[in-house]
């Protein structure tokens, strides 16, 4: 089964086509045929292409709004230049798989799309005002370019963590705005959590209910996930993506009352406010030079540049401080699981962060931890570690391919 998945974001879509059922997922035989990215939709588009076994396409062009831009990726997936195995028209797009941000929690696992659906994702929107109304504009053009006869699937960020408990997602707010309003933790990047629990158990050959340990997926946007029997027991991200680890951009955990204390000294508003905690804090904010972690270990290699080690450390302690909690809620877990676009790239990170974690057992292999980079998955500690750490590649679109496919069928 060809599954187009689709992933829209802010002025952007990325796609890829996958070839899965049950038997392919089961075998782990899956099988990506091409991929790519629209940027800068809505003007002049930046655009790269590209099929598997074939070289990368980039080039240019105006695209006026995501319609235009799906159009486009549907055009060059059916075009002969494109060559896609098994791909000569639109009718061997089976299904797509769309990455909506936030299910609320009307839903609690991700689902076949219909008008019910639809509504139920724009009944969210304000829970998520930069992300769903995007995710609706590429599911409707989807539906128009494709027709109603190709099924579509919503899966969402927020279903895999709807298994935590009330303790988990409950603020300490009066119980009656929970009830009236959805105000609690829903926690974000479901999909990649998901995915390395899964991976992390084939790998180590456990069945999904004894797969006990702590995900952290570390990229622009940041969270770890404690996974118990398989499943979410609790996240860093809450009512939206902001709450957590330190971020690239984003404040992360904060005491709420600096947001009125800054509104008064400020003079500052509540899209003021919201613009400073989400695109102007983080790494980017307490070193003054960058919200990219290789930017900023750069600097910190190269010497002299307080505030980038400040951001830096930050990072590290505030991962160390939901490890150890979620240790500590867990009553243990069997391994912490590095991934994302920080986790599996930045040596010195993840050493940064293990050396606070000898008290529970971890040991480092320092060859080990150098060497795992570029999309290598492996053991990061010693032969003799007592809580072992692992880097696992995310793969979120595989995820989505695997979802939507078992949802069609």
């Amino acid at each position: 089964m060809n599954i187009l998945v689709l992933n829209c974001g802010s002025a952007t879509v990325k796609f890829q086509i996958i070839d899965t059922d049950r038997d392919r997922a089961a075998a782990d035989s899956d099988r990506r045929l091409a991929s790519g990215i629209i940027e800068n939709i809505g003007e002049r588009a930046r655009i790269s292409f590209e099929a598997e076994g074939r070289p990368r396409e980039s080039f240019s062009e105006p695209l006026a709004d995501y319609r235009a831009g799906i159009d486009r990726i549907l055009a060059w997936i059916t075009s002969d230049g494109a060559e896609i195995e098994g791909i000569r028209s639109l009718d061997d797009i089976h299904a797509v798989g769309h990455r909506v941000v936030h299910g609320g929690e009307r839903f609690r696992d991700h689902a076949l799309i219909d008008q019910a659906v639809l509504e139920g994702i724009e009944d969210c929107v304000e829970l998520a005002p930069l992300h769903n109304p995007v995710n609706l504009k590429g599911i409707r053009a989807a539906g128009e370019l494709l027709g109603g006869a190709t099924p579509q699937v919503a899966v969402f960020d927020t279903a895999f963590h709807m298994t935590m408990p009330e303790a988990s997602y409950l603020y300490g707010l009066p119980y009656e705005l929970y009830e009236k309003h959805g105000i609690r933790r829903y926690g974000f990047h479901g999909t990649s959590h998901q995915y390395l629990a899964y991976r992390y158990g084939r790998m180590r050959g456990l069945a999904p209910e004894a797969v006990n340990i702590i995900t952290l997926h570390l990229g622009g946007g940041c969270s770890a996930c404690a996974i118990r029997g398989g499943q979410s027991f609790a996240t860093s991200m809450g009512f939206t993506p902001l709450a957590g680890l330190l971020m690239g951009t984003r404040s992360g955990d904060l005491d709420p009352s600096v947001i009125a204390y800054l509104a008064g000294k400020e003079d500052l508003g509540v899209a003021d406010i919201d613009k400073l905690l989400n695109n102007q804090s983080g790494l980017l904010g307490l070193s003054g030079l960058s919200g990219d972690m290789r930017v900023l270990l750069q600097a910190v290699a190269e010497g002299g540049n307080h505030r980038a080690e400040l951001a830096v450390e930050l990072f590290c302690r505030r991962v160390r401080h939901y490890i150890g909690a979620y240790l500590a809620e867990m009553d243990g877990a069997e391994a912490l699981v590095f991934s994302g676009g920080i986790g599996e790239n930045a040596p010195e990170v993840r050493r940064r962060i293990c050396q606070g974690l000898s008290w529970c057992g971890v040991v480092l292999d320092e060859a080990r931890n150098e060497a795992m980079t570029g999309g290598a998955l492996g053991e990061i500690t010693t032969d003799e570690s007592h809580l072992k750490v692992f880097v696992v590649p995310t793969n979120e679109e595989l995820l989505i391919a695997r979802e939507t496919a078992a949802i069609v069928e």
